[in-house]
Order: C-alpha cells, then structure tokens, then sequence
C-alpha cells in the first residue's frame, strides 16, 4: 500500500457509513468529557451561531490595568458571591462572577471557599484588606456589559489574552459552519451493533460538539466524508480511518489555549474517540505574548493541518506494519521488558494481540496495537496513559 486513497464518500462500504475497527488505536475521553458536562444553553448547532454569541460578548467587553490600591470592596447582601468592586473612574459597582471572585482571592492569598462562607461585610473586610497590601500593586480586569456590567476574569497586568472568537474565526477558516458546508463538521455516530461509523447524523443539541460558556469555550470538528485508507484488516478489509480535531480556549484565564489534531476511526453516541492514532497537541499559555504566538504558530498549524496531505500518516502506518522486530516467542517478550513491561504484562500484550489477529505480533505496528488494548483494560489514568505514551513512543522511532 504506497498510495493514499481517499474513498469516494458517495460510494461508501455498506450503506449508512463506513466499517471500522475500533479495537485498534487509543480511546479519548476528552470530547465525551466535554459534552456530558455541557448544559443545553453552552451547546451550539454552528459555528455561526458559537461566533455571534463569543464575538458580541466579546465586544460589550473591556479589559484595563488598575492599581489594587484603588479597587473599593462593597458588601450588598449576606453572600460573599454578591459583593461588588468599584473600580477606578467606573460609573458604577460591577459584580464578579463566581469565577472572578475566585482569582480575586487568589490574588491577594485568600481561600475563595472560606470567605464564600463568611457574611459579605466581613469577606469585603478581608478582600479590601488583602487589596490595600497587595505586592504586586496591578491587575488587569475584564469587564462585560449584559444589562448589568459584570467583572468576569481578573488576572496579573501581563496576561496575554486571546478571544474566544478569534479561535472559533481561525475554526471558520478553514470549517466554514462546521456543518458540512467544507470537509469539516460536527461528527456522525458509531453503531456499536454493526461496527458501522455513520457520518450523517442530525446535528442536535444533543449530538453537536460545539460548546461554549462564560469561562471557556471547546470545538471538536471531523472529516469523516473522506476515509484514509492506512493498511487492511486481518479479514482483508480496509482499515479505515478519519483526520480530527480539537480545540479550547478561555480568555478569562481558567485554561491555556490548546489544539489537538489526531486520526481516529469513529466517534460514538458519548462523544468517545475510538481508534485515534498519531495524536498531536499544542498549547499556549496566555502569557505576555500570548498573542503573537496564536497567531504565528496555533492558528497556522490548523491550517496546515487541515490542508495537509495523510500520506506522511499513512506511510508511517505502513513501516510500522513492516518492521518486524520479533520472530519467535522469546524476542517477543525480550522485546516488551526492555521497554518496561513486566513479564506479567508482556504475556498480556502477546495475548491480546493473538487474540485480534489470530497470531502473535511480530512487527512494531502489532506490539503498539496490543499495548494500547491493554492500556484500555488499566483502571488507573496514570498507568492507562503511560502505557498509551510508551505505545505512542515505538510508533515515533519507526524508521
């Protein structure tokens, strides 16, 4: 197999999808993580509509450097949570959010679930206290107008911070709505009963994959209309795979920006990755050149990413596939504990790989498929991805 070949989508394997095998690769949380903890107001149907929610919010908005000195601390109700700050030359008190209130007293050392619990006069005491003696004597506000004007982040004078529509604008780039209107959508769903990954599936509140909320907002998109064809199954059918990608940001400053590219070979009903190979990341902190760096760096590699050619991907898939590295049943497990698996675990990883291909592994791409079987059986999240981690190292020394 020396030649990618993109399958006509018109034309699939059976009709209603493609036929995967999801024994293979890893599986990622990460997406069902998002989409089970997402209410029904933070789920968005397009990109459209995700961009005008973040892109308004984003310009009844402004952000400004304030001595800590000056910030006055008032106490309205009998709930830390309903306390207002009166910000230098501000018309009026602005309410923190929950999560503002949080960084506000982080700022100035205090636990933010004790004063929670105190009377509002006497959380304002203590925050005005911590305010006046404040070392670092600057920080920079975020404040948005909704009726009323609310404080939503506030982080140290140097925080780089990137909106959260110029992430779903560099999105659109290249995804336009994120519907199907370009090769990347929100994806189908795996029926667990065929094998079959269907990529038509309604786009809902309960199927999307575009999310936003006050504090952050996360983008999954596939192009699963257009499978790559990595190598074939033990039955001689295609072993079938799709490019994929993730994204998140929070320009109130709860997480970094980040972007994760990858191949997967279906996405189920939770919103699960199965099969996923060749997973890529990056993250950027928002600090003082935050900026700069999504713009020369982030935004571009999604570009790239989306623009590029699998082949790379697949001829790495095919040298996995033809570096035999163990022939008999001694270099198989001298092969395992020189990379760290107990004797224990290298009869498993044998074993699971005999199982799914009816003989033991000989080749590198063998051992890292059985590893990350194995990986999936482990209970533990730090043993789970280590495993994951050593699988993904073989496949990074292939030739």
């Amino acid at each position: 197999m020396g030649v990618v070949e993109v399958m006509d989508p018109v034309a699939p394997v059976r009709a209603g999808g493609w036929k995967v095998d999801v024994s293979r690769g890893e599986r990622n949380g990460r997406v069902s993580s998002e989409w089970f903890n997402r209410p029904d107001d933070e789920r968005y149907l397009s990109l459209d509509d995700l961009w005008a929610n973040v892109k308004g919010r984003s310009e009844r908005s402004r952000s400004r450097v304030v001595q800590t000195a000056d910030i006055r601390v008032e106490a309205t109700r009998d709930s830390a949570e309903r306390l207002h700050l009166v910000l230098p030359k501000a018309h009026e008190p602005v309410a923190p959010t929950h999560w503002a209130f949080g960084q506000l007293a982080n700022i100035v050392g205090a636990p933010a679930s004790y004063l929670r619990q105190l009377p509002a006069p006497l959380a304002a005491i203590n925050l005005q206290y911590g305010l006046s003696n404040h070392r670092a004597e600057q920080v920079k506000t975020f404040e948005t107008e909704d009726g009323r004007t609310e404080l939503r982040a506030v982080t140290g004078p140097d925080y780089g911070r990137i909106h959260d529509h110029e992430l779903v604008e560099a999105v659109q780039r290249i995804a336009g709505n994120g519907t199907g209107d370009t090769r990347w959508k929100v994806p189908g769903v795996l029926d667990w009963s065929t094998g079959v990954y269907n990529p038509d599936v309604e786009i809902s509140r309960d199927t999307t994959t575009l999310y936003a909320s006050d504090r952050d907002i996360f983008l999954f998109l596939v192009d699963d209309h257009n499978p790559i064809e990595a190598g074939r199954l033990p039955d001689g059918s295609p072993d079938l795979y799709f490019r994929g990608f993730y994204c998140w940001n929070s320009e109130v400053g709860a997480k970094t920006l980040g972007m994760a590219s990858f191949y997967l070979r279906a996405v189920c009903q939770n919103r699960n990755l199965w099969g996923v190979e060749d997973f890529q990341e990056i993250t950027i902190r928002h600090s003082k050149y935050a900026a700069s760096r999504f713009s020369q760096e982030a935004a571009p590699a999604l570009t790239r990413f989306a623009n590029s050619s699998p082949q790379g991907f697949v001829n790495g898939i095919k040298a996995a596939r033809q570096q035999i590295v163990a022939r008999t049943d001694e270099d198989r497990d001298d092969f395992l504990r020189k990379r760290g698996f107990s004797k224990a675990e290298s009869g498993k990883i044998i074993e699971k790989v005999l199982m799914e291909e009816g003989r033991p592994p000989e080749s590198i791409f063998d051992f890292v498929q059985g590893i990350t079987r194995l990986a999936r059986d482990k209970t533990q999240q730090d043993v789970r991805l280590g495993m994951e981690g050593r699988a993904k190292k073989l496949l990074d020394r292939v030739g």
